[in-house]
């Protein structure tokens, strides 16, 4: 989980075999009108996100032995529906600072989100609380060390 640019695709493709699951961008799970929206740079509303999340939730808890999932799960709300389609769900927040993932968002090429929405992502986001199944994971590191942080953190 974490705001846009802040590597849950690298990180999800490069966690998911060394867990032996599938992986899923949620992105891709997006219906067209999501997209279309964050496209033309207008953040989305909780209406916008809850079926999306449900999908997500239910995708989730259709794999019988766990899946890896990249989704932003920028609020308690968010993460408390996709907890209860899947029980026992994992978040591994990729959190970075501002600047760092602007960079990273106007480097990027051929993706939907533009750079402009990252700051209502920040305004959006609730950190893991502590009663929440978690970690949090610092984005100054490269994908593959933070991809094995996780694995060792799922493995405790």
């Amino acid at each position: 989980m974490g705001v846009s640019g802040c590597g849950k695709t690298s990180i999800g493709k490069l966690l998911a075999p060394m867990l032996g699951l599938p992986y899923r961008d949620g992105d891709d799970m997006h219906p067209q009108a999501n997209i279309e929206k964050m496209a033309a740079g207008i953040p989305l509303t909780d209406e916008d996100r809850w079926p999306w999340l449900r999908d997500i939730g239910t995708w989730l808890a259709e794999q019988p032995n766990g899946a890896v999932v990249g989704c932003s799960a920028l609020r308690r709300s968010y993460r408390d529906l996709i907890r209860s389609l899947c029980p026992g769900v994992a978040f591994i927040h990729l959190h970075g600072d501002f600047d760092l993932l602007l960079s990273r968002i106007n480097a990027r090429k051929g993706h939907f989100m533009p750079a402009s929405l990252l700051q209502s992502q920040f305004d959006t986001l609730e950190p893991l609380s502590a009663d929440e199944y978690g970690v949090v994971l610092d984005v100054v590191d490269s994908p593959e060390a933070l991809a094995h942080q996780a694995h060792r953190w799922l493995n405790q």
